[in-house]
């Protein structure tokens, strides 16, 4: 398996979409089903080359949890891409000024994603 991407999102369809592209490209997907569970799959596996995280989830948001993550571990330097129905440009903001490095609108193109993170992990 290659890198390992962490997929957060309160939808089972949508991660099962998203993880079914990564895969398909070579990479290892975890799954974390809101917020939370994204932190601790996060801090479970600080490994990961990159988090793809959805806005609107029960318990902790998408945005939160970036801000919760900066806050909590300033170190950590793993990229984030929202992928979400949402557009709304002051939420796109906010989760840039928490971190994101990425906004990806659903439903989504699967090569579109999948270009989106070779090129925020490095691979070609």
């Amino acid at each position: 398996m290659g890198k390992k991407i962490i997929v957060v999102d309160d939808s089972r369809t949508a991660r099962q979409q998203v993880a079914q592209a990564l895969e398909a490209a070579g990479y290892e997907v975890l799954e974390a089903i809101d917020g939370n569970d994204g932190i601790a799959k996060v801090i479970a596996h600080e490994d990961a080359a990159l988090i793809v995280c959805d806005v609107n989830m029960p318990n902790l948001n998408g945005i939160d949890m970036i801000e919760k993550l900066r806050r909590e571990m300033p170190r950590l330097r793993v990229p984030i891409v929202m992928l979400t129905t949402e557009a709304h440009p002051e939420l796109l903001q906010r989760a840039k000024l928490a971190g994101a490095k990425g906004w990806i609108v659903k439903p989504f193109k699967q090569d579109l994603l999948v270009a989106a993170v070779r090129k925020l992990v490095g691979d070609k």
